[in-house]
């Protein structure tokens, strides 16, 4: 059962990180059904779970995006400086949530909150289709900008890269390089998450699966991640993306509903 729950868990990070749709929010509510199957939910403990999940999905952007990331490094090098200073902000903001808030992460009524509001952004991303900056041509109070967006991205149900994007198309960027620079940015800030992650880990704390069943999630997830990524940029391009607007407002309604239909009073 336990392979089988992180197996499914892997397939909706893979899915989910790139679409816009949060893939934290999504975890969430995969939990919820397992915990009905008499499974275990993702409760504030298994918050390590959900970012091993997400190191599958950092490996499939490296494995999309090797190209732009050599570049960058040989020679684009301030686009680095960009990505630190985009960083910044989730850094901090993702510290104090593990800090003083680490339950809010898979709170099921907050995920059914924010999911909705997630929908009316990326119904916004579809109206924009009128920047011409590249990602290169960013200034430094540009970036920092879309790293503010991707600050509000550790709450259950927002999209980072739903968030980031918004925030790329804001400062003037265009379609395809407001996606890239949102992915870009995601490698500090999954690697950042992980990292802490693992030290938990190596500490001791546990998870409701085994190492050999995040590994296997993990795994699952790049996968699933790089053909998911790889259409996403494809239905971005085509301005497709009202769809994932209306299925996140479908199912926070449904989640809310749901939820605060059988709280305990």
């Amino acid at each position: 059962m336990d392979h089988l729950r992180i197996v499914v868990l892997g397939i909706v990070q893979g899915i989910t990180e790139f679409l816009p749709i949060s893939s934290d929010g999504h975890l969430v509510v995969a939990g919820r059904i397992f915990a009905l199957t008499g499974g275990p939910s993702l409760d504030h403990d298994d918050v390590l779970e959900t970012i091993i999940l997400h190191l599958g999905t950092l490996v499939a952007i490296l494995a999309v995006y090797w190209r732009e990331i050599w570049r960058i490094v040989v020679t684009d090098r301030r686009v680095i400086g960009l990505l630190v200073v985009g960083t910044l902000p989730a850094a901090v903001v993702g510290l104090l949530l593990k800090k003083y808030c680490e339950v809010w992460l898979t709170n099921p009524v907050l995920t059914g909150a924010m999911l909705p509001l997630n929908g009316l952004v990326l119904f916004w991303i579809g109206s924009q289709d009128r920047g011409q900056l590249n990602y290169i041509e960013l200034t430094y109070r540009q970036a920092l900008w879309i790293g503010l967006c991707q600050a509000a991205a550790p709450l259950p149900g927002i999209s980072r890269s739903g968030t980031t994007i918004a925030g790329g198309l804001a400062v003037g960027l265009k379609r395809a390089d407001a996606a890239t620079f949102s992915f870009l940015l995601a490698i500090p800030a999954i690697s950042g998450a992980a990292v802490v992650a693992l030290v938990d880990l190596l500490q001791g704390r546990t998870t409701a699966s085994t190492p050999a069943g995040l590994a296997l999630g993990a795994a699952v997830s790049f996968l699933v991640g790089v053909v998911a990524l790889r259409l996403f940029l494809r239905w971005l391009k085509a301005g497709r993306l009202n769809v994932f607007a209306w299925w996140c407002i479908a199912l926070g309604t449904v989640l809310l509903v749901w939820q605060l239909g059988t709280a305990k009073p």
